[in-house]
């Protein structure tokens, strides 16, 4: 292995790494359910996508390389929709996001 695809795998693992503490982060300071699912679902997804095309420039071109593609395809596809369908569900089942103006309680009403 070159130094160049060290370097790069180093880089991409390593921000990797970093936008996934970000996402866990979010999940503990932000105050409500749509704002933690929304920095998780984001940052998660980006963060595997990154861990991914490290491991990928680490493996070179072999068919492992390949079945590590389809799972970043998988995660591009999989993780947003599955963000989204959560909020949905929890919107539809009377969760209500925090506003200025509703900031009392969010169960009330």
């Amino acid at each position: 292995m070159t130094d160049l695809t060290s370097i790069l795998t180093i880089v991409f693992v390593v921000t990797g790494i970093f936008f996934l503490l970000v996402g866990s982060i979010g999940i503990i300071r932000l105050p409500d359910f749509y704002s933690r699912t929304h920095a998780t679902s984001k940052s998660d997804t980006l963060g595997m996508i990154l861990i991914i095309i490290g491991l990928i420039i680490f493996e070179g071109l072999t068919i492992n390389s390949g079945k590590l593609a389809l799972v970043l395809l998988f995660i591009m596809l999989a993780n947003p929709i599955g963000a989204h369908a959560l909020a949905r569900a929890a919107y539809n089942a009377g969760l209500k996001p925090l506003l200025p103006d509703n900031k009392k309680d969010n169960k009330e009403d």
